[in-house]
């Protein structure tokens, strides 16, 4: 999940700000380009969504070297001097930023649902940051509100691809040999009145 633009950063050293991070009890924030930025609370269906997108990566997962996890692990960003919590990371053999094995160098999938507070951000500068970590192979933006995944890959040339897939669709994550039914992602995401 972003970071809440509309509050006032201070500049933060990465050291700095990994030991503030780990001792934080209630309030997470992601460091970008030096800045500090507290996140928010996220909704039903973001958290919905996220749960079921951890849940089917990690059934398609199974018998390889990689696993899925959800928004408590940060991913770092150099290129933007960055420390990020993406909502769910894939990561095949992880490769820790430290000993503290709570930032990892080397996902090779990263996905965002999006939602209006943080749409802006995850679509602009932290979707540029992520394509400048080498080993990310895929980027899933994933709508919070309606059945859409725009699934960007990256080619053999460091190109990108784009293919949104919208409905009863499923998304195909090869080479993870991971198919992903967008009925089975939107289960239960809305609330119940």
């Amino acid at each position: 999940m972003a970071a809440d633009a509309a509050e006032s950063p201070a500049r933060v050293a990465p050291a700095d700000y990994l030991a503030t991070e780990r001792r934080a009890l209630e309030q997470r924030s992601e460091l970008w380009e030096g800045e500090a930025f507290a996140m928010v609370g996220a909704s039903w269906a973001h958290n919905v969504v996220g749960a079921n997108l951890v849940t089917a990566l990690n059934n398609g997962l199974r018998g390889t070297p990689c696993r899925a996890v959800g928004s408590d692990l940060k991913v770092h960003v150099p290129r933007k001097q960055g420390f990020v919590y993406p909502d769910v990371v894939v990561v095949c053999e992880p490769r820790f930023h430290d000993e503290h094995h709570d930032v990892v160098e080397n996902p090779v999938l990263v996905a965002e649902v999006l939602s209006p507070s943080t749409e802006r951000f995850d679509r602009g500068e932290k979707f540029d940051g992520y394509r400048s970590i080498p080993s990310v192979e895929q980027i899933l933006l994933v709508s919070q509100s309606t059945p859409r995944v725009e699934h960007y890959v990256r080619l053999d040339d460091e190109s990108w691809r784009l293919r949104v897939v919208e409905g009863e669709g499923s998304v195909d994550l090869s080479p993870l040999d991971v198919r992903l039914p967008l009925a089975l992602l939107y289960e239960g995401s809305e609330p119940e009145r």
